[in-house]
């Protein structure tokens, strides 16, 4: 019998090595990249029903790969469901999966399963009442909210970390089954913020963010020990807790300001007496230990593997911590554009906005912005921005670098880079004064390209330069007129005609304006819209002018008029610092006692005005004859101009060219609405609050934690143990209060270190030190004997005590 049974076994085994081998065997094929077959619905229930473990498993696995390939899977509900109570781990797993997706579609069936779901809370493998857990909060049944909310109970005092990690994770969903239940949530989520480990503390931040984001009480007392977990936690708690410290320390924590006298340097022959002059007054941050606890253990963080975690902590440092703090997060966040262009482009917009704050310190890091040839537009355009951020500051040879950069990419293939390229140099000019004659130079090369879009843009920025400074720019606008014959672009014409309208006024010498209408006027038909409005306008400015100098041709009024022989005015935001104000011309009014005499027509200027007139008269464009009438009626009557010199005339602003990203500056970092722009909605829910005002912020003493439990025991609330001799003294201070409350002796004053250093001086010192060990062990004697004493008292009572009780007893 023994060698039947032995062969049985052996057989047995040979079988299992066959089906695994048969198994891997399939697991091979199913790596080529044959279209899988299902299996009838028949064989599929068949094997589900099976009693063998290797055909429910089989049969699971059909189960779950046709659900994760869309496919009806309800009718196997049945089946797969009574498989829920299998002792083996494997089918439990899938069987959980297949609850997860389809309980809501089949509710009743699925709270068949909740009683042998709650049996697996209390299996002793802690994988399984994990498991169990996050099915039981994930089926979205509300009847079984309570059950849910009795289970995360559970969960928070099991021995097992990963049973707590999974009870603060179904703590939101609980939330979402019934909102009524916050009560014993709040209480379960206390618990779990303030739980040893760091892995159970961060998915406890998770939930708390999700549910009760504006309960900072709960945090008072974990806020320390949250700080210095921080760093061991996952990437995804890590981003959580940030996102949580940073709320907090807007609300609990104020930043003070203290007034600090800086003095100045010296020489070493300045007079020494003069300490008050040479000191200056200016205010000091002042901030929080806790805040500052907090940066600096976000500081590590700058070397995480996440650029998603290096992003949030340039923020925490960007909204909280001083100019020092976001200095070094700069550093890691250039780092991050050696990431895929995805990454590298959202990377960009970020240090795009951190540029906007602190540009000087992005200058040790211009030579990372180079534009590969196979960068996509979208990361050009935002490396040429930081680039036009940094260049004020930069030094001569890094200035030459970025400018023939930019020279090089105007002469770039795709036609929006040429434009990004050129408003570049633009905004360059803008904001460095001296290299606006080069930015200048380069610019003028580009007008005459054969590129329409270039020209028009190169055109277009320099309007921009020769309005900031017109005085210099007058021959400018001489050169620019000599291209009108090899423009065809009719945004650079009409540009050019409208800088010829400006300088209109100006002395003979450099007036080309009526020689330019002259030429205009041959080819009008045959001109753009644009460049025929400029036209128009060009015209009635020419009119204007020369009856301008008809009238300082009469006799001196005793209030001459200023002579017309001057440039155009651009007017500033600061009007009376505007060093060109001096160049507006200033219409005269006609005086009663001096008339002025009606225009002659046979000059070639009002010949011209009524030519353009009439060709505008007969034209297509609609816009261009109210435009022609509008004119017309403003210089009708030729004595009285002033109404005309008022809207053609009038002083024009001068243009600023912000950077294209100026509008994003105060969008929170890392965010969604920083990627899309400010016209999106998305992501505005992200605003930290204000800071709280001095005096209004809650204890600090409500983030002691001293007041937890476990360190009266010596042991602190994140898990790391205090020095052996802080604890016991704390132990002794701890029962000399209880019995000073109690009244029942006094209780001497030594510490660990004083008996220590006690046994060290009995043991180490000499002869010489007798006279300090007998004073010790007089006053050892002394409380000895007090003890003594006590003891005695003590004994007495107690024997005063034992024979009333015995004469009772013998005389009952």
């Amino acid at each position: 019998m023994e060698s039947i049974s032995r062969i049985s076994s052996m057989l047995e085994a040979a079988r299992d090595l066959t089906l695994e081998a048969a198994q891997s065997a399939g697991a091979a094929r199913s790596l080529n990249p044959r279209p899988s077959r299902d299996l009838p619905f028949l064989q599929v229930k068949k094997l589900l029903d099976s009693r063998n473990d290797r055909d429910i498993l089989e049969g699971l696995r059909k189960v779950i790969s046709m659900m994760y390939r869309s496919k009806p899977c309800l009718q196997y509900f049945s089946s797969v469901v009574k498989n829920v109570a299998s002792p083996n781990v494997e089918i439990k797993k899938l069987v959980y999966i297949f609850l997860l997706h389809h309980a809501e579609a089949e509710p009743d069936l699925a709270l068949l399963s909740i009683n042998t779901i709650q049996k697996s809370l209390t299996d002793q493998n802690p994988q399984v009442r994990a498991m169990a857990l996050r099915v039981m909060s994930g089926i979205k049944v509300p009847v079984i909210s309570q059950i849910v909310s009795l289970a995360i109970k559970r969960g928070c005092g099991d021995m097992s970390p990963y049973v707590r990690k999974a009870a603060a994770l179904a703590i939101p969903k609980c939330y979402k089954l019934d909102p009524n239940t916050i009560p014993q949530l709040l209480d379960y989520l206390s618990i779990l913020l303030g739980d040893k480990q760091y892995y159970v503390a961060g998915s406890a931040v998770t939930a708390y963010l999700e549910i009760c984001p504006e309960r900072v009480d709960l945090i008072h007392k974990h806020y320390r020990s949250l700080v210095r977990k921080l760093v061991d936690m996952d990437e995804w708690s890590q981003l959580a807790t940030l996102r949580l410290m940073s709320i907090y320390a807007r609300k609990c924590l104020p930043v003070k300001f203290k007034k600090m006298k800086k003095s100045k340097t010296k020489g070493f022959y300045d007079d020494e007496a003069s300490d008050e002059e040479g000191s200056i007054v200016e205010e000091v941050r002042i901030s929080d230990p806790d805040l500052e606890l907090f940066l600096r253990a976000s500081k590590s963080l700058l070397y995480s593997r996440n650029s998603a975690v290096i992003v949030s902590v340039a923020r925490c440092f960007l909204d909280l911590g001083t100019p020092e703090y976001l200095d070094s997060a700069i550093g890691p966040l250039v780092a991050l554009l050696r990431s895929p262009q995805d990454i590298q482009q959202i990377t960009l917009y970020n240090i795009v906005d951190v540029c906007l704050a602190r540009p000087e310190r992005f200058v040790r890091y211009a030579d990372h912005f180079f534009v590969h040839a196979s960068d996509p537009f979208d990361v050009a355009r935002l490396k040429f921005e930081v680039w036009t951020l940094i260049y004020p500051h930069c030094e001569a040879h890094i200035r030459d670098m970025i400018l023939c950069e930019l020279e090089h990419f105007t002469r770039a293939l795709n036609p929006e880079i040429v434009q990004e390229s050129v408003r570049a140099i633009g905004r360059c000019a803008q904001n460095d004064s001296h290299a606006s004659t080069r930015c200048m130079r380069l610019l003028l090369e580009q007008v005459s390209s054969l590129n329409g879009n270039l020209s028009a843009e190169s055109l277009t920025v320099i309007r921009h330069l020769i309005q900031q400074d017109p005085q210099s720019h007058t021959k400018t606008v001489i050169r620019l007129a000599k291209n009108l014959d090899t423009t065809p672009n009719p945004e650079a014409r009409a540009t050019i005609i409208w800088l010829v309208g400006e300088f209109a006024g100006i002395d003979n010498e450099f007036n080309i304006a009526p020689d330019v209408l002259r030429i205009l006027a041959k080819g009008f038909a045959d001109e753009s819209e644009p460049a025929k409005l400029q036209i128009v306008l060009l015209a009635a400015k020419v009119y204007l002018h020369h009856l301008n100098n008809l009238r300082e041709q009469q006799p001196q009024s005793p209030h001459p008029s200023a002579s017309p022989q001057e440039l155009p005015r651009f007017a500033s935001h600061d009007e009376p610092n505007n060093p060109f104000a001096s160049f507006s011309p200033r219409p005269a009014s006609p005086t009663r006692s001096n008339p002025v005499e009606p225009p002659n027509l046979d000059h070639p200027i009002p010949k011209l005005w009524n030519y353009i007139l009439l060709l505008a008269r007969y034209d297509t464009s609609y816009d261009l004859r109210d435009r022609t009438r509008t004119y017309r009626a403003l210089l009708a009557n030729s004595s009285s101009t002033q109404l005309a010199s008022l809207l053609l005339l009038a002083p024009k602003p001068v243009p600023h060219a912000p950077s294209p990203s100026e509008n994003r500056k105060d969008l929170p970092l890392g965010s969604t609405s920083l990627i899309l722009g400010s016209k999106f909605a998305i992501g505005q829910g992200q605003e930290l609050p204000e800071w709280v005002e001095e005096g209004q912020e809650p204890d600090p003493r409500l983030r002691d934690e001293a007041g937890a439990g476990k360190e009266a025991a010596g042991v602190s609330s994140v898990g790391v143990g205090r020095p052996a001799g802080e604890a016991l003294d704390a132990a002794v201070r701890g029962e000399k209060e209880k019995e000073r409350e109690k009244g029942k002796g006094r209780m001497v004053e030594k510490s660990l270190e004083d008996w220590l250093g006690k046994e060290e001086r009995e043991e180490d010192e000499s002869g010489e030190e007798e006279e300090e060990t007998e004073e010790d062990e007089s006053e050892y004697e002394e409380i000895t004997e007090s003890e003594e004493e006590e003891g005695d008292e003590r004994v007495e009572a107690k024997g005063l005590v034992d024979d009333k009780s015995s004469s009772s007893s013998s005389s009952s």
